[in-house]
This record gives structure tokens, sequence and C-alpha cells, in this order.
């Protein structure tokens, strides 16, 4: 099966690749760097010819709220366009568990103007809202750094590694399109800053992580419902020591 990954040379896409690679299908890593740019449209209907399958993991370069904007829709709608040129059967988005929650911050109202394209359009759709990935932690520190001060709000996440997003991702895209939203989470909570804690001192990082209940999460102030997965969420198998000490080692 040929299964098309926008955004295929990142962390997410990276590993997708690869893993559907192992799994004996077809899978195109699609990036600016390999001649293929969702948001100008170049080299998308070379790339998704004989495609029964595209899987959009692919991140806004810039993350100031009109341009993130202009990326998700604009990326999304030359897609779904040379989708549906090209027969494409199943349109798989990575969005963020927690988006529709969280309207103050632009980043994740442009993901929401993502999902509802993906849901008008005319291609059958997946789309999975993962959790943060334990990858991510470090990038959310330096976001909320000032001086030698890491300033997060005690909330409840529950991460995943980016390994089980992929393997998720692999699972739904050569499965039947849902039409619907599934979520991804991992085995277990931990408030934020207290793993941003744990993530820096296992670098050697010597910042002090300050628990604030107003610090802002990418523009939008966070409550223990924010980021949390719901009930029927997928529970990925990877543990947070499990991940840490594979990637320290």
């Amino acid at each position: 099966m040929k299964i098309v990954v926008i955004g295929g040379t990142g962390l997410i896409g990276s590993k997708l690749v690869e893993k559907l690679r192992k799994d004996g299908h077809e899978p195109l890593a699609a990036s600016p760097d390999s001649g293929v740019n969702a948001l100008t449209g170049e080299g998308l209907a070379e790339a998704l010819e004989g495609a029964q399958v595209v899987v959009d993991v692919a991140n806004a370069p810039a993350w100031e709220d009109a341009a993130v904007l202009d990326f998700f829709q604009t990326s999304s709608r030359n897609l779904l366009a040379a989708e549906t040129a090209a027969g494409v059967g199943h349109h798989v988005t990575l969005s963020v568990v927690g988006t529709d929650r969280l309207p103050e911050s632009g980043y994740f109202r442009a993901k929401v103007a993502q999902e509802e394209l993906v849901k008008a359009g005319p291609v059958p759709y997946t789309i999975v809202r993962a959790t943060q990935f334990f990858e991510f932690i470090g990038r959310i520190a330096d976001s909320s750094t000032n001086g030698d001060t890491v300033r997060l709000p005690p909330v409840l996440v529950q991460p995943e590694s980016a390994d089980d997003v992929a393997s998720t991702l692999a699972d739904v895209a050569i499965g039947a399109p849902l039409n619907d939203t599934v979520e991804l989470a991992g085995p277990e909570a931990f408030r934020l800053d207290e793993l941003a804690r744990r993530v820096l001192k296992a670098s050697d990082d010597r910042r002090q992580v300050t628990a604030d209940v107003h610090a802002r999460y990418f523009g939008a102030e966070l409550d223990d419902r924010s980021l949390a997965p719901g009930d029927d969420a997928r529970i990925a198998p990877t543990r947070f020591e499990d991940w840490l000490s594979q990637s320290t080692n």
C-alpha cells in the first residue's frame, strides 16, 4: 500500500515512515526538502499518484498566530484537493488532545481550523489527537523559560513516546477511515511542572522549574482538564521511566 506521509522527515513522520516500511508498505516521506510542499502545492500531484492513504503530521514552521493559521488552513486545502484528484481513500491527520478547549492559543485555534477542514472535506478521514510527546517536554520548558527559571502550570498531563504515536498512526493509516476522532495518551498521569523537572534533571539542565497556576501554555491558561484525554482514549504502552532510561543512554 502506498502511503504518503506529509512531514515525513520530522520526529513523528520519520518514525512512521520507518514503521510502515518494516510492515511491508510503500511509504513516501514528503516534505519541502524532498520537493513536496503542501503550503504551495509544489510536487503534491506527483507524490500522491497511486497513493491509497495520506498521513499529515506536518507542523507549522512559524507559530505566530496568523502564520500558523494560514499554514494549517492552506496546506490542508491543498492536500484535500490533491487527494481528491488522485483518488486517495483515507486522510489521516495528527492533532492534539484538548485542542478545542484552548481558544486563547493561536496555535490551537489553527489546529481546530485544520480539523474542521478535514471533517468537511471530500476525503474519508481519521483524526488522531495525541497528548504531549515525552520528546516535546524540553521544548515546552524552553518556551516557558525566563533566565534560569521555567514557569509551568502544575496541571495534569498524560504524555506518551513519539514511537507510540507513530505506531498508532501506522495502525490507523492501514485501517478503514473512521470519519471520527480518536485520542491517544500515555499510561501515566503527571503534573506538567514535575515532569519538566525530571526531564531537565536527566539531561543535567540546571534551570529551576517553578509551578505557577497562571503560567501560559502556548498562549493559553490551563486547568487540570485542559490537556487531559477522555475516558475512551487509546493508551500507549511506554512508561516515562522506560523512555527516559533509553533516551539518556
